[in-house]
């Protein structure tokens, strides 16, 4: 049986103040209903991702601004950071981790600047919203295997779909300088690149 997370819920003490910041991050607004003044639930959505954030009025016990740890996965963590900052976020700067597996709690362990071989999952930054609930960019652009249905592609946006594209252009460069020769049959070789870099196997040479 499939068990897809749909929603996290967010614990927040103005629920008009998280909603203007959430919908300014681009986010988009899917509802935001009262049945009356002890109860109100608003979602939003970011972009490409098929979960959710809910929070509003009487919707958890958590301590408002207590959420932490929340992933949102990017694949330019450059391109991600000025977004925030253009639209009122107040992002760290760009970070990866002493140890090289994954972030350590709080700020302990951050190393200033992308994983010094760009590597997928190694580099983050992070942010919160007016409350202190606090969210982490990771830059994933190839899946480790196993992560993605081997027989399913697909992109959250035209822009993940031109980063990929450009990806797979640079890896068709080498092949081409590898070979000695031009191909003509370009199209294809970027087609099992794109899906076999999503899927996590492996890459076409």
């Amino acid at each position: 049986m499939d068990m897809k997370l749909e929603v996290v819920v967010v614990p927040v003490s103005d629920v008009d103040r998280a909603k203007g910041f959430y919908t300014g991050l681009g986010w988009r607004l899917d509802a935001d209903v009262a049945t009356g003044e002890d109860f109100r639930v608003v979602q939003v959505t970011p972009p490409g991702s098929p979960a959710s954030v809910i929070f509003g009025t009487c919707v958890t016990d958590q301590a408002p601004g207590s959420a932490r740890g929340l992933h949102l996965i990017v694949d330019d963590i450059y391109a991600a950071h000025d977004e925030l900052k253009r639209r009122g976020a107040e992002p760290s700067e760009v970070f990866h981790d002493a140890g090289g597996v994954f972030h350590h709690a709080g700020s302990d362990a951050r190393v200033p600047g992308p994983d010094p071989r760009r590597s997928s999952y190694g580099s983050f930054l992070s942010f919160s919203d007016p409350d202190g609930n606090g969210y982490l960019l990771q830059e994933i652009t190839t899946r480790l295997p196993g992560r993605l249905d081997s027989a399913s592609t697909d992109f959250a946006s035209a822009d993940h779909l031109a980063s990929a594209l450009r990806r797979a252009a640079a890896a068709h460069g080498e092949h081409e300088a590898r070979t000695g020769a031009e191909d003509p049959d370009w199209p294809d070789w970027y087609a099992r690149y794109m899906v076999a870099e999503q899927a996590g196997t492996e890459l076409p040479a």
